[in-house]
């Protein structure tokens, strides 16, 4: 990897042996969001460039807002895993992954900094300028790995995003009473909401019944777009919520 950086903001190299060849014909048409999961930045920098680990980003946001670059964007970073978006499996192959420093859920999740939050708005900016890429195609970890992730969170500020052009977002429908729907209910009602989140793009089986993979997928949705309250159960102001999403996709829209 040459000394320069892909990125218009400052960054600097930090390179990573974890990479190979995306797939032919592969389109970069998402950013994949992360927390690093790990007691330490440090800690997680070393897993990321340690090859015996095979995982690894593109880039690493720090605490104080700095930025390291550790694949190249032309190549395929191996940070997605076993993963699924509006059809697609090898998500390393059409993404550029993004680890923002966090200890995560396992060691003291916290709020992120808001240096960290000003860069990320930054790089992420920057990327989606250059590859083009679609406010809806700005993904959590969580959204495309439901049953093994909840990264980069419930505390990430995706309104910050929003505010600069970047992602899909709507105000989240406040709280209230009344529950629709949760695991072990079936029905139509319950098609149809595995229906709107399978138009979004999570996978999900549209079955009727209201199982654990349901369950998780809902949950993803939540730590997104409803991160007020994640529980797995479909409630008013899940509901609301998915619907307004919904309409800001514009082949939904007109």
């Amino acid at each position: 990897m040459s000394v320069a950086t892909d990125t218009g903001v400052k960054a600097r190299v930090h390179p990573s042996p974890n990479h190979g060849q995306r797939a032919q014909g592969a389109p970069v048409d998402m950013v994949v969001l992360h927390y690093t999961g790990m007691p330490t930045g440090e800690e997680a920098l070393q897993r990321l460039c340690d090859p015996r680990s095979e995982v690894s980003a593109h880039y690493v946001v720090n605490e104080d807002g700095s930025i390291l670059q550790c694949v190249p964007e032309s190549r395929r970073a191996w940070h997605a895993g076993r993963s699924f978006w509006k059809g697609e499996t090898d998500i390393n192959s059409r993404s550029i992954g993004v680890e923002i420093v966090n200890p995560g859920h396992e060691h003291g999740y916290q709020p992120f900094p808001e240096p960290q939050i000003e860069a990320v708005v930054a790089l992420v900016g920057d990327i989606c300028a250059r590859h083009g890429i679609h406010p809806w195609m700005v993904l959590a970890h969580s959204d495309i790995a439901p049953a093994r992730k909840e990264d980069p969170g419930e505390l990430f500020p995706w309104d910050r995003l929003s505010e600069a052009g970047i992602g899909l977002y709507v105000k989240p429908f406040p709280l209230g009473a009344g529950l629709l729907m949760q695991e072990g209910d079936s029905g139509q009602p319950v098609e149809a909401v595995q229906s709107m989140l399978a138009l979004y793009g999570y996978e999900l089986d549209i079955t009727g019944d209201f199982d654990l993979k349901t369950r998780q997928v809902v949950a993803a949705f939540q730590r997104h777009f409803r991160p007020e309250k994640v529980d797995g159960v479909v409630d008013q102001s899940t509901i609301e919520t998915l619907h307004a999403l919904l309409r800001k996709l514009p082949s939904l829209s007109a």
